[in-house]
């Protein structure tokens, strides 16, 4: 489960240190109980994100069946995908 809490001190630290080399590294260890993907916003194709920003997108994860999924329900997220946007 990931809270909207969560979310909002996530996507403000990411405001913040985007281009931080360490930022996987600083976010896993801030965070260890949810899992961290991250990729270009152009990546994600079919889903809606949880919170949007001008540099990047935020989509969550669920792992409780056999593959990973994007949803849109909390209680089932265990993670979140950093999507940075394209500057252009």
């Amino acid at each position: 489960m990931i809270t909207a809490q969560q979310i909002d001190e996530i996507s403000i630290w990411l405001d913040d240190q985007l281009d931080e080399p360490r930022m996987e590294m600083v976010l896993r260890g801030r965070y260890p109980d949810l899992h961290f993907t991250f990729c270009m916003d152009d990546d994600v194709v079919t889903a809606k994100p949880v919170k949007m920003h001008a540099a990047f997108n935020l989509y969550l994860v669920d792992s409780s069946s056999h593959c990973l999924a994007l949803t849109q329900d909390m209680q089932l997220a265990t993670g979140l995908v950093v999507a940075v946007r394209d500057e252009e």
